[in-house]
Formats: structure tokens, C-alpha cells, sequence
């Protein structure tokens, strides 16, 4: 084995040179050439590598006792070099690494040590010098060659040299073991205890202290004892102790509880109980030394720890672990969905004096490209129902989605998105059965974050910037009590001018603009820098799936819409198919004439799958064909294609809750029509009367008083007698003719 110049080693059996324990070297001087190898030794096993003499200072001034400086080492020991290697065969000598304190290799900031270093650097400068040190060695037979000529150089002292010879040795022969250990002399955070016996309480004087001084030259013991151990074992004793609502009190709250707790030792028996009594001055620490301890004793962590709770801190406070994207393969891998309050108020399609309440808005984002690939807005939720519409929305062709809320989509993912392999969402959604169920038919894992652990999705969280410990929720029918909210909050209901499907079309906008223009520098690496990648969601997401690292598969359309989509029953009528009080129509219907056979031999009931949001479209189940039929709202509909469930439901709550108001006015115009029947009955039966009581002469029979009375009313009008006769001639005629062929008609069928 060939050992080099400032190699470490250690022996640990016999070993040939008597002047060589057991312990650990340095290699000083390898010469392969003589067969020797000089070394130092730098610890013998069985002693303590810092073997320092108590030191007693001057005992008036009582100062703890000072410990000796490190014991010199460096005295050369020569091996032939055939012995150190049959000491490694026999494995008595082996290879060890010696590691030195990380203050090393910091920068000196304290000019003293740096002027120090230098003046060590320029002594010790032969010393570093390996040929020079080589060479002076052999040829001295030691090192008195290198201290005289350091000596002659630099005017120090022989003392000083060996002392820095002995640094080399110890931590290596470089320049910076020569760097100054001030870090290891105590000062700042090292304890000082005032102990019995021991040291002075450290710091300025008191007051008192300071004028007794100075009139008697006399030095009293201060009455405010320096903090002991003893009252530095107590205060952390009774400080762990405190256990207030998960986090730490008031520094103020907490040295009263610690005086309470492990310094209120004394009690008195008075009445049948022990009393507390209050401690002395001079048996307490004071708030200074109790408020300095409890800085000084716990570290960084432990300081934030005590100021709030575990969750917060891990929500807002802890060191991130990793990217948000770690174990994302590419685009379509992994999405985010999480739902928020809309900070906006809408108004109602059908009538936009009313005011329907606050959005929820759900928001699904890919994590690896961060690009918004659905959104989805809605009166009601949230709920697992609801957050599949805005999967569905992700999922489907944006076509369609475009089409349902009546705007033209900029189809910015390209291509557009498919169904995730994994989802992550709220654990209320992860929980849910209806999550199971959609996961497994549509074959996408679901995962969640921690609870109260918002910060674990932290990127459809940024995408909401709205944070809200309460959300309104839509209450079909009202809207005085939500006018009265509105009112009450003084916001101007001028700035509140769109409708669902106009706020729609707003967070497309918002969303498109955030994925085509959205700042990603940070995301894209070398390679996709190189490549002319463009740094936003859309550009990552096209680049991914350019690169085949993207998750894509197809989905038939009708899957998503019989998974994804609610259903409900629709009815088959005798004019079209009848769907929550719509009409709805299509040239298949009207083909195959369901209509026709509904009336002819009565409806029937169908299954439906309905969007949530307007009511433009459903779907059904085509019997004896393939896939869904697509059923458009019909013109004749109550309802207008852009307004939305939620939005009917408000007018059918407003209709119900006006009913009795209504049928009170039909009831009172009921009774007042009522009356005046009464009255006109009454009065005619009182004319007839009268009339009969004036009568004489012959009575014409009905026929004959329904023609004077006829023409008499021709007359009024302004026709002559002659044309009233002739008229009527003609009626009659025409009467007498019908009845005729009618009595032939049911004849023949006979």
C-alpha cells in the first residue's frame, strides 16, 4: 500500500515502531524512493482527543474555571514503508477520513480573524510548501530547519510556530486549518449560568450597584438574582407545560402562568384551605430574564410552532417538499377540481330585475401544463353532482359546451381535452359513493388531499384568488329576501348587469386569455427552451402531446353524457316530447311520428339526461337504433333556450308564491260578479212581471217573437224590413237543407 502526503490512517494492533501506539496518524513526508514514511500522531486510542488542564483563575474575582488550550502534537515518527504494508495485510492499518467543522469553510467576517489568518498563512507558508517541507525534513532530520527559517522571516516566536504546526497536524496541512476557532470560544447563545459558587451574575450593574460603587468603591451582590440553572430547568418545565388553545400565550400571559405554575411554592393554611402566597423579590426570575430564556432556548421552528396551530402551519407555513407536478407524467395525467364562491352577483335571464345570488364556480386545471381545460357554473352546490357537469365540461367537445351557453369557443388546447387518469379532489368528493361509482365506469382514479390541507391542491386554489368562509346558497323564490341582502351589503346593483349564461361566457374569456398568455418560463427546461416551446398552459399542453408524454384517450360522446350528465324522465305527448313543462322536437320525432302515436294511443315515459345549465338540449336512449338522440327546445316552449333550470325553478317558486294573492282576486270577482247576477235576475223577473200584468191581446208564439225581435234589431242597425225578411227567409232555408242531407247521410250508413 503506497500512502500520500497528508493522508490519515490509524493502527489498531502492535505495531512494529515502539515509538507508534495504536491510534490515529497523519502522513507528513511519503517517500517512496528512501522506503520511508514520516508521520504525526494525532490520537492515541484510550485517551480523549482533547486532553485540556484545569486552569483556576484568581479566586476574588470567582470566574469559572477556564480550560486549557488543545495539547500540542506534531512530533515526527519515521515507519518503513515494507512495515506499514505488512501491517495492512495483517488489516492492523487502515484508511479513515477525519472531517472537520463546517465553520471552516465559511467566510471570515470578524476583521481580527482575518488579519490573524493572514499572519498565520504568511508563518506557516514553508509548512504548506510539500517539496519544501519534503525536502527540509530529510534532509534536517526534523523540523528545525522550517521554525528557524520562519523565525528569521516573521520575528515570532518559537512557541507560536509549533503551536500552529500542531493545528496542521490535527486538521489537515492546509491553509484552512490555520483559519481562527473563535466559533468554539462560547459568546453569544452560550449558557451562563449564576450557580452557587460560580460566576457573577454577567451584564451591566443596577443602579444601586452602580452608585454604592461609586461613593464606597464597595461591590454589593445585586437583588435580582442572575438566572441559575435550576430556574432555567423550571421556566422550560412549566413552559412546555402550557397548553392554551394549541398555541402559545402572550409572552406577558406566559411568565405570569410559569411564576404561578413553578415559582408559587409557599401556601398557608387559613379557613380550611391552603392559600398561594405571593414569592419574594429576589426568589422569582424577573420578565427580562424569563423572556430572554424563552428566546434564546428554542430554535426557529419551534418559535413559529408556538405562534399558531399544526394545520396552519402546515397549510401556510412549512418548507414545500416538492413541485406540484412531482409524479405528473405529461399533460392530461392529473387534474384539479375545486369549487369557490363567485365575488358577483347575477341577475335572472327571464326577468333581470331579480337577482338569483352569488355563482358557484368550479374550476378543473391540468397539473403539469397548469392550463384551465373546464370550468363550470352553477346555482346550487357544491356536491359531487355538480362537479361531474364541470368534468363533463372538461371532457366533452367544446363545441357542444359552446352551443349549450350560446357562445363561439376558442379552442385554444389543442388538441382538445380527454378524460384524466387521475382526479384530485376535495376528500368530501373522494368520500362520496357517486365519486366511486363515476371513477369505476369511467375508469379514472381518484385522489384527494389531506383535510384542512387546501394548500396540497395549491394550483386550482391560486386559479380561484377568493377566499370565503361562508357560501350562499340558491334558494329558488327568493328574491325579496336576497334584494334585502343585496341592499344590506351596499353594493350597487348597477354593477350587477350579467346573467348566468353572460358570466359564462366571461370566465371563458378570462380562462382562454390565462391559457394562451399566462407567463410559464419556469416550467419549460433546457430541452423545451431549445425546442421553441412557447411558455404558456396551452403551449406546454400542445408540446406535451406533441412529445407522446400526454394522456389521452377516447371517450364516445354518449358516455359522457349517460355518466357524467343527471337524468329524469321525460313524456312522449300528442304534439312533441314534454320535458320539466318544455317542448322539445327532432326530425327523428317527427319521422318516425311519436306524436301521432301518443295520441292515438296514449303517451308514454322515457329516460332523459339533461344539462344542468340551459335548457337548450336533453338526450334520450333511441329505441331499436344506435347511440342518443338529440332533442332541441321547441319554439313553442315556455321557456326561452338560454335561460336554465335554476332560473325556471325561480319562476315557478315566484308564480306559487303569488297564488294567493291571486285566487283572493278571483274569489272577490267571483262574489262581486255573483252579485250582480243576482241583481240582473232580479230585475228581470220584476220587468216580466210587470209586463205580464199590462198585457192583453193575443200572445205571438216563439218563432214569431224571435223574428220581430231579430228584425227589430236589423232595423236598429240600420237595414230596411225587406232585407230583414229576406235574410231570414234565407236562414231558414239553408237550416231546413242541412237537416235533410242529414237525415239522408244517416240513412245511407244504415
Amino acid at each position: 500500500m503506497a500512502l500520500i502526503h497528508n493522508q490519515t490512517f490509524q493502527i489498531t494492533g502492535d505495531s512494529p515502531n515502539q515509538f507508534a501506539p495504536s491510534g490515529i496518524y497523519r502522513v507528513i513526508v511519503a517517500e517512496p524512493v528512501a522506503k520511508k514514511t514520516i508521520v504525526v500522531c494525532i490520537q492515541e486510542f484510550g485517551q480523549p482527543s482533547n486532553v485540556r488542564k484545569v486552569v483556576s483563575r484568581v479566586k476574588k474575582k470567582r470566574r469559572l474555571p477556564k480550560r486549557a488550550p488543545l495539547p500540542l502534537i506534531g512530533k515526527l515518527i519515521t515507519f518503513d514503508t515494507e512495515d506499514l504494508t505488512v501491517m495492512e495485510r495483517e488489516h492492523k492499518l487502515s484508511i479513515v477520513d477525519l472531517e472537520r467543522e463546517a465553520e471552516y469553510f465559511r467566510e471570515l467576517t470578524c476583521q481580527k480573524s482575518k488579519d490573524e489568518f493572514t499572519i498565520r498563512k504568511d508563518a506557516m507558508r514553508n509548512f504548506l510548501d510539500i517539496p519544501f517541507l519534503t525536502e527540509s525534513i530529510l534532509m534536517h532530520g526534523g523540523l528545525g530547519g522550517l521554525i528557524r527559517e520562519a523565525r528569521a522571516r516573521t520575528n515570532l516566536s518559537r512557541n507560536y510556530l509549533y503551536k500552529q504546526w500542531s493545528t496542521l497536524c490535527r486538521f489537515g496541512i492546509s491553509e484552512t486549518s490555520l483559519k481562527p476557532r473563535r466559533f468554539m470560544c462560547g459568546a453569544k447563545g452560550v449558557p451562563r449560568p449564576v450557580d452557587q459558587g460560580g460566576r457573577y451574575k454577567p451584564g451591566k450593574k443596577d443602579a444601586k450597584q452602580r452608585v454604592t460603587q461609586a461613593a464606597t468603591g464597595e461591590i454589593i451582590p445585586s437583588e435580582q438574582p442572575g438566572m441559575s440553572t435550576a430556574w432555567r430547568e423550571r421556566i422550560i418545565s412549566a413552559d412546555k407545560a402550557l397548553k392554551l388553545k394549541a398555541i402559545k400565550p402572550t409572552m406577558r400571559k406566559r411568565y405570569e402562568l410559569i411564576l404561578k405554575s413553578n415559582f408559587c411554592l409557599k401556601y398557608s393554611f387559613k379557613n380550611g384551605v391552603f392559600i398561594g402566597e405571593k414569592p419574594k423579590l429576589g426568589e422569582y426570575p424577573n420578565y427580562r430574564q424569563v423572556k430572554r430564556l424563552l428566546e434564546t432556548h428554542y430554535n426557529t421552528i419551534e418559535k413559529i410552532l408556538q405562534k399558531t396551530t399544526i394545520g396552519h402551519f402546515n397549510r401556510s407555513l412549512r418548507g414545500l417538499k416538492a413541485r406540484n407536478w412531482r409524479g405528473v407524467s405529461g399533460p392530461g395525467h392529473t387534474w384539479a377540481i375545486d369549487s369557490t364562491v363567485g365575488d358577483i352577483y347575477l341577475l335572472s335571464s327571464i326577468n333581470r330585475t331579480w337577482i338569483v345570488g352569488r355563482p358557484i364556480v368550479y374550476v378543473v386545471v391540468d397539473v403539469w401544463s397548469t392550463a384551465v381545460v373546464g370550468f363550470y357554473v352553477c346555482l346550487t352546490g357544491p356536491s359531487w353532482a355538480t362537479a361531474k357537469i364541470s368534468i363533463f365540461n372538461a371532457a366533452a367537445n367544446p363545441g357542444l359546451i359552446g352551443d349549450m351557453w350560446g357562445y363561439e369557443p376558442v379552442r385554444c388546447l389543442l388538441p382538445y381535452p380527454s378524460l384524466c387518469y387521475r382526479l384530485m379532489c376535495d376528500r368530501g368528493g373522494y368520500l362520496s359513493k357517486g365519486a366511486s361509482f363515476t371513477s369505476l365506469q369511467l375508469r379514472f382514479s381518484l385522489a384527494y388531499a389531506a383535510a384542512y390541507r387546501p394548500d396540497l391542491k395549491g394550483l386550482v386554489e391560486v386559479l380561484h384568488r377568493i377566499a370565503k368562509d361562508k357560501q350562499f346558497m340558491f334558494a329558488p323564490g327568493t328574491m325579496d329576501a336576497r334584494r334585502k341582502e343585496f341592499e344590506l351589503r351596499k353594493s350597487n346593483p348597477a354593477g350587477s348587469g350579467l346573467t348566468v349564461a353572460e358570466y359564462v361566457r366571461y370566465l371563458h374569456e378570462i380562462f382562454t386569455n390565462y391559457n394562451l398568455t399566462a407567463d410559464r418560463s419556469h416550467r419549460c427546461d433546457m430541452h423545451m427552451a431549445a425546442a421553441g416551446v412557447y411558455p404558456s398552459p396551452a403551449g406546454l399542453w400542445r408540446w406535451g402531446h406533441e412529445m407522446g408524454i400526454a394522456y389521452t384517450r377516447a371517450i364516445p360522446q354518449a358516455d359522457l353524457i349517460t355518466q357524467l350528465l343527471p337524468s329524469d324522465k321525460a313524456r312522449v305527448g300528442r304534439s312533441s316530447v314534454v320535458f320539466r313543462g318544455n317542448d322539445y322536437q327532432s326530425p327523428v320525432i317527427e319521422a318516425e311520428q311519436w306524436s301521432t302515436i301518443a295520441r292515438n294511443h296514449g303517451g308514454w315515459d322515457i329516460p332523459a339526461h339533461f344539462y344542468p345549465g340551459p335548457v337548450k338540449r336533453i338526450w334520450t336512449p333511441h329505441a331499436g337504433h344506435e347511440g342518443l338522440l338529440d332533442l332541441s327546445i321547441s319554439d313553442q316552449a315556455k321557456t326561452s333556450a338560454e335561460a336554465t333550470y335554476d332560473e325556471m325553478a325561480d319562476v315557478i317558486a315566484f308564480t306559487q308564491m303569488g297564488d294567493p294573492a291571486n285566487q283572493h282576486l278571483r274569489t272577490m270577482e267571483a262574489i262581486d260578479s255573483l252579485a250582480r247576477i243576482e241583481a240582473l235576475f232580479a230585475n228581470s223577473k220584476k220587468l216580466t212581471a210587470e209586463a205580464l200584468s199590462c198585457a192583453y191581446g193575443t200572445t205571438p208564439s216563439i218563432t214569431e217573437a224571435r223574428l220581430m225581435e231579430v228584425a227589430n234589431s236589423a232595423i236598429a242597425e240600420g237595414n230596411s224590413e225587406a232585407k230583414v225578411r229576406e235574410r231570414l227567409r234565407d236562414e231558414a232555408g239553408e237550416a231546413h237543407a242541412a237537416l235533410v242531407s242529414q237525415l239522408f247521410e244517416v240513412t245511407s250508413n244504415e
